[in-house]
């Protein structure tokens, strides 16, 4: 085997949650969807270093707020997960976005919402495999309630899920500030301002779904 055989990404049945196949939407309904948010300056896509756990979440809330079927999209390095070889790009020890998943010419494919990376809709595998600086890195799939995995051993079932307290800690990486970080927790007291423009906005984006979803 050379390399240029060797997978850059596996998926991990064990971390995974079981998904429901019959929770679908149209490739036509998912490009809407990939489009609405990747103009959306709220995100602030371009700023790729921190916030994905913020904004992944904010989508889904955002999807279910719309009554949108959808999943979480995870990816690991090699060495955070298990301890062995297999790094992320920018160093990133995981990775988060949305997940949709979508009938197409008959078959089941799962897409990426994830316009920091790709300006357009991604496989599940060809956003983990690019997200991927050298083998292994590990995908996986979660219900979207899930914010973020326990720091302790990653198991399937010791995630923490989305309550009051990471609410506010999506609202303030939307803001651009790591709540959980000492620099983050600094910044909060100069930018509560910014902070509740931005639980504004959000609030509001819940009233625009995006138009075309459903046809006329």
């Amino acid at each position: 085997m050379t390399d240029t055989d060797i997978i850059p990404t596996l998926f991990d049945y064990q971390l995974s949650d079981i998904t429901d196949s019959s929770k679908t939407i149209s490739k036509q309904q998912a490009e809407i969807l990939m489009k609405f948010f990747a103009a959306q300056p709220l995100f602030n896509w371009s700023k790729t270093n921190n916030g994905c756990e913020a904004r992944a979440d904010a989508i889904c809330v955002l999807l279910q707020q719309w009554c949108i079927p959808h999943y979480k999209a995870w990816v690991f390095s090699g060495k955070y997960l298990k301890n062995h070889l297999g790094g992320l790009k920018q160093n990133w020890n995981y990775h988060v976005a949305a997940l949709l998943q979508v009938t197409e010419a008959g078959e089941l494919v799962h897409y990426i919402i994830d316009p920091a990376t790709s300006p357009t809709l991604q496989t599940f595998y060809n956003w983990a495999a690019g997200i991927t600086d050298y083998a292994h890195s590990y995908q996986l799939i979660k219900e979207p309630h899930w914010y973020i995995f326990s720091h302790k051993k990653i198991t399937a079932h010791n995630w923490n899920s989305r309550n009051r307290q990471n609410r506010k800690w999506m609202i303030q990486g939307l803001a651009g500030i790591n709540g959980l970080s000492a620099q983050g927790r600094a910044a909060l007291v100069f930018n509560k301002s910014r902070i509740k423009k931005t639980a504004v906005a959000f609030e509001n984006l819940k009233q625009e779904q995006p138009p075309d979803m459903y046809g006329d």
